[in-house]
């Protein structure tokens, strides 16, 4: 008898971090985030097998599938949450995991109706259960501690001089003081994403708004990271997965912010041609430098104990005392991210290529006159089911969605 696989459901929640900070099991994210979730919750199908399924709040129509087998892709399933939910007889004993975009309270509450029929695999995992303990892993308090633990093992001359090191501040006068030391300022919010929660403090004396919004955010979440502004060369992550307390590194992904420091985009197949070689060569040296000194600090932290599945470790390329430098760790996202699709993305071009990903929105205009226009503009060309150069929508493109992915090679 041939046992059938296991068939993973995946949930595309991008929010998780928000959800985490709120704690509540009943959060729900603002119009503009729901309306991100929906137009693009069916990302998570490149980590899908055929079989698995992806839960979507509105089922894709029959092109969009038809063009993923263009590039050879056979796509999983799409439900409806409630369907699923209202007709369990779906949901088999060959269930595996349960696989949202990232886990909180209200991820954890969403999909307690199935838990009942997910593996022992998975029931007897860390993550098949939320703690308190989940929360403070979540934040950049966590990544802040593994980024101390680790400089000490990697090369000194690479490395943040003692006095750039991150501060954490629960009250304006600490700030204060620091930008005495520093001069410019980032200041974090320990649960956020993508670049989000994040307010640059570029003007001295600081006005009274920009004072409003930090201390917002030390209101919500109890304190904030501050740390210098730093002259930024170029962000790489490492992709990692963590299984039975071992970790693998899957790769690299460099990714690309706009001046605020909220995400744009990943590289895909290398650094865009005009990327600075000196930079380049200094990036992808890192690797080999960082991933071992990670590894075992992360292992050595009990990892293990709170969590399994991917996750990724965000580094900082900077300039500091005329010489490239490299914060190790500055942000650990324990889920899954656009820097991991985008190891998945490089299969779909030739790997001569070099492509960028992206996320697009504009409130003027839909992601469907946004494809209609770039296809126009960059029409698609494919050799062997991979594409050699063009515009290739990852998302639907329905009349009224706002929010789309997508990869461009030219």
């Amino acid at each position: 008898m041939v046992l059938k696989p296991l068939r993973d459901i995946y949930l595309f929640n991008p929010t998780c971090e928000y959800a985490t900070a709120n704690g509540h099991t009943s959060w729900m994210p603002n119009k503009l985030l729901t309306d991100m979730e929906k137009d693009m919750a069916t990302l998570p199908l490149f980590f899908a097998k055929p079989d698995d399924i992806v839960l979507v709040k509105q089922i894709p129509p029959s092109d969009y599938t038809k063009k993923l087998k263009l590039v050879g892709i056979d796509a999983p399933q799409f439900i409806l949450p409630e369907r699923l939910f209202n007709n369990i007889n779906l949901i088999t004993k060959n269930t595996g995991w349960l696989l949202p975009w990232g886990w909180s309270p209200s991820a954890h509450r969403f999909l307690s109706p199935l838990k009942q029929y997910c593996s022992e695999e998975f029931i007897n995992s860390p993550v098949s259960e939320w703690t308190a303990e989940h929360r403070e892993l979540y934040s950049k308090k966590f990544a802040l501690d593994v980024q101390k633990n680790v400089i000490p093992k990697l090369p000194a001359k690479i490395m943040p001089p003692k006095r750039l090191e991150p501060v954490i501040c629960s009250r304006e006068d600490e700030i204060r003081l620091l930008i005495r030391k520093w001069g410019n300022l980032l200041i974090k919010a320990p649960w956020s994403t993508s670049g989000r929660g994040i307010q640059p403090v570029t003007r001295i004396p600081v006005v009274s708004q920009v004072w409003k919004k930090i201390n917002g955010m030390i209101k919500q979440q109890g304190y904030v990271i501050v740390e210098p502004f730093l002259d930024k060369k170029m962000d790489m992550a490492l992709q990692f997965k963590i299984a039975g307390g071992k970790i693998t590194c899957l790769g690299i992904s460099r990714f690309f912010t706009d001046q605020k420091g909220q995400y744009q985009g990943n590289y895909l197949n290398g650094w865009s041609y005009d990327t600075d070689s000196e930079t380049a060569s200094f990036a992808d040296s890192l690797p080999t430098i960082l991933t071992d000194p990670l590894i075992e600090t992360l292992e050595n932290s009990g990892l293990s104990r709170l969590y399994e599945g991917h996750f990724g470790v965000d580094t900082l390329i900077f300039c500091a005392d005329n010489q490239l430098k490299v914060n190790p760790c500055l942000e650990i996202n324990f889920r899954y991210n656009m820097g991991l699709l985008s190891l998945n993305l490089e299969k779909l071009i030739k790997s001569d290529k070099k492509g960028t990903f992206r996320i697009s929105y504009d409130k003027r205009y839909s992601f469907s006159e946004f494809t209609q226009e770039m296809e126009r503009r960059y029409p698609l060309v494919l050799k062997d089911s991979r594409i050699e150069s063009g515009f290739f929508p990852l998302t639907p493109a329905p009349e009224k969605s706002k929010f789309g992915a997508y990869i461009l090679v030219e």
